[in-house]
């Protein structure tokens, strides 16, 4: 059932005074690692142990790299865990009026999932920047979807108002307790695959799998670290270590959408924080280049928030494990066509393979098969070329044109850059962003 057309204004306006019961600012829960072994035990038949394997990659960043492979769950993320365990772990009578939630799309799926599966009736609410493919996969599960609200904040506050009026349990996508207990099961499985890691990478958004997995990892071999990865974009877990507590801070799209989480949960703080060793933060670029290289290298396509541990690797920020085992949770693997595309279309342009300039030249007969004869002798692939005459201030026998190109790498690119620049006096190159490419 879909329910895109109902007004929730006032529900929203109202629900600053809801609070969710499991995940309280003034008492937060820690967990223990029996929740973990206790969740490992329950959804072993319903959800897939998958794979850590190293990785093509290990040569290239010079660390023994291993990649967890969860984004093979049914649903595509590790979402699934926490999910199964919390809905195993409903009373009877929860079971039978259902739950509900707020997510973004991967906890949704995981929740109406399992709640198929368990005939257990879920209600998500999805603010409407929710990507498509998550919110049809919702659809496709059965469950009742209500697409409300600018941001993950008010849709929260919805499903919060909704969770009170029909008496059914809220559940936190990364800060209820039997979420995190799900979610560190990862770690479990880790150290049975990579018993000797060195550290695990773990991405971070509300928090929840950085605490289960640090929990689980720290209690087994403390000596492992446990590196938290998040966007600059929302920086929530970084902020909060600032000030001791977590804070909302103000969220920006990002690639990583599935972190996209203002404020990470008071439960997965207090259990994550004096067990973590450090937090790095990532741009933009880097996830691109990340999404890029786990589809050439891997062949494994994941989205923003499953590519962020390696665009910790790619950016620098893990140099201090070269040399060593490491683990990257490759935790999504939910992300939109037409996003993959943008992200593969920057990635290459990042690493010098996809090239933009603009050169005026002549528009008399032979002036564009002089150009390509100049780009041919240096094996350069034209993509693109666009005309633009009405905006010169040259002589009306001059074209100005944008030309897209595909080159082998950052050093065939400033190969083009320099012959373009020697034969065409008139000629802009777009600019290359990052001065360290792996």
């Amino acid at each position: 059932m879909v329910a895109e057309n109902e007004n929730y204004d006032e529900i929203k306006h109202d629900a600053d005074e809801i609070e969710d019961p499991y995940c309280l600012e003034s008492s937060p829960l820690k967990l223990t690692f029996e929740d973990i072994t206790s969740a490992a035990y329950k959804i072993k038949d319903g959800v897939i142990k998958t794979a850590c394997t190293k990785s093509h990659l290990s040569n290239i960043l010079n660390m023994e790299l291993y990649l967890k492979k969860d984004f093979v769950q049914f649903t595509g993320s590790f979402k699934e865990r926490g999910a199964c365990y919390a809905l195993m772990m409903l009373s009877n009578e929860h079971k039978k009026n259902g739950v509900i939630s707020a997510s973004l799309g991967n906890h949704a799926q995981a929740l109406c999932y399992h709640g198929k599966r368990l005939n257990i009736p879920v209600t998500v609410v999805m603010p409407t920047v929710a990507p498509i493919i998550k919110i049809e996969a919702c659809r496709n599960f059965g469950a009742t979807v209500i697409i409300q609200g600018i941001n993950m904040k008010e849709s929260k506050h919805i499903a919060l108002n909704l969770s009170k009026e029909r008496n059914i349990i809220y559940i936190n996508g990364y800060d209820h307790p039997h979420i995190m207990a799900g979610q560190g099961t990862v770690g479990l499985e880790i150290l049975e695959d990579v018993p000797d890691v060195d550290a695990i990478v773990v991405p971070v958004g509300g928090a929840g799998l950085l605490a289960g997995v640090s929990l689980a990892v720290k209690t087994l071999k403390k000596n492992c670290k446990i590196i938290g990865v998040e966007s600059d974009r929302v920086p929530s877990f970084s902020k909060a270590m600032e000030h001791g507590k977590p804070v909302t801070v103000d969220s920006k799209s990002t690639l990583a959408d599935g972190l996209a989480v203002p404020r990470v949960g008071y439960n997965a703080f207090a259990t994550a924080i004096n067990l973590i060793d450090k937090m790095v933060v990532v741009t933009e670029e880097w996830i691109s280049m990340a999404i890029l290289r786990l589809v050439e290298a891997e062949k494994c396509v994941v989205e923003g928030a499953g590519a962020i541990g390696l665009a910790a690797a790619l950016s620098g920020a893990l140099d201090e494990f070269v040399g060593k085992k490491v683990v990257l949770l490759l935790c999504g693997g939910n992300i939109d066509t037409s996003i993959l595309g943008r992200c593969l279309d920057r990635g290459l342009a990042i690493d010098g393979r996809l090239v933009k300039f603009h050169a005026t030249l002549s528009d008399r007969p032979g002036g564009i098969a002089e150009l390509c004869r100049v780009l041919a002798t240096i094996n350069v692939c034209v993509k693109d070329i666009i005309h633009e005459r009405a905006w010169l201030s040259d002589d009306v026998f001059s074209v100005r044109v944008k030309v897209v190109c595909e080159t082998r790498d950052m050093n065939h690119a400033q190969l083009l850059q320099s012959l373009i620049k020697k034969n065409y006096s008139s000629s802009v190159f777009g600019d290359i962003p990052l001065p360290k490419i792996l």
